[in-house]
């Protein structure tokens, strides 16, 4: 396998718990790939282990051919990795081009960059993060992410607490935001069918183990094959 993100043979967990094991992934440049299966599946857990915010327990990441060393956040920070968490994780007491100016550190992109990407930010600007909607939240927390010009873009539940239409409009960026700035993409989604339809590719994670993998077309054209993986009755 090479692309922008390569795992092989990937296990991690939590302690002596193993959540996920031997997992292989690839996803290219400007690519996203959804990664989808149901609650406790271990699809966080991969997350925070492909950042470097949990050590693995075996197996290897690499960004671009370049190998990262295990449970090192920064290092992974450094090669371009960015996580989006499920509980967005916001500086909540401040504003919102602050928590940019945070993300983008002293040589970063303008703040005011990323209004041309989430324009709704605008009026909030001058607003604390923890006052803002739902909605605005994840768009923040998704401009948090981008103004540090990620090689590989980790969003974890895009969707948790947010109305459908917002969801849609966040899975739109998502898409564009692969194909202009070329970061490999990989999210972690309940909305099955949307997810399905802005990714390339796909894979069904299911007590650990990935039972289902390729286009996201397919994926989508076979819905039994889908519900299979996900009750791991196929």
């Amino acid at each position: 396998m090479s692309g922008a993100l390569e795992c092989r043979g990937l296990s991690g967990g939590r302690g002596r718990v193993t959540a996920f094991r031997d997992v292989d992934l690839a996803v290219e440049a400007g690519r996203v790939h959804a990664l989808l299966g149901p609650n406790g599946a271990g699809k966080t857990t991969f997350l925070l282990t492909v950042a470097g915010l949990l050590p693995s327990q075996g197996g290897r990441v690499a960004v671009s051919g370049v190998p990262l060393r295990p449970g090192r956040a920064t290092a992974a920070c450094r090669a371009g990795v960015v996580l989006v968490p499920d509980k967005r994780e916001l500086f909540t007491t401040l504003t919102v081009e602050e928590n940019l100016r945070v993300a983008a550190g002293r040589r970063g992109p303008d703040p005011r960059s990323m209004l041309a990407v989430f324009p709704a930010l605008e009026p909030r600007w001058s607003l604390r993060a923890g006052a803002l909607s739902g909605g605005e939240q994840q768009m923040l927390a998704m401009a948090r992410a981008l103004i540090q010009r990620p090689k590989v873009l980790l969003v974890d539940e895009l969707s948790m607490g947010l109305a459908p239409l917002v969801v849609e409009h966040l899975f739109t960026v998502l898409r564009a935001v692969a194909a202009d700035t070329g970061c490999a993409v990989v999210v972690v989604e309940q909305y099955v069918h949307l997810a399905l339809q802005v990714a390339d590719s796909a894979s069904v994670l299911n007590r650990g183990t990935l039972v289902l993998h390729g286009p996201a077309s397919h994926l989508s054209a076979n819905p039994r094959h889908l519900e299979e993986a996900y009750l791991g009755t196929g």
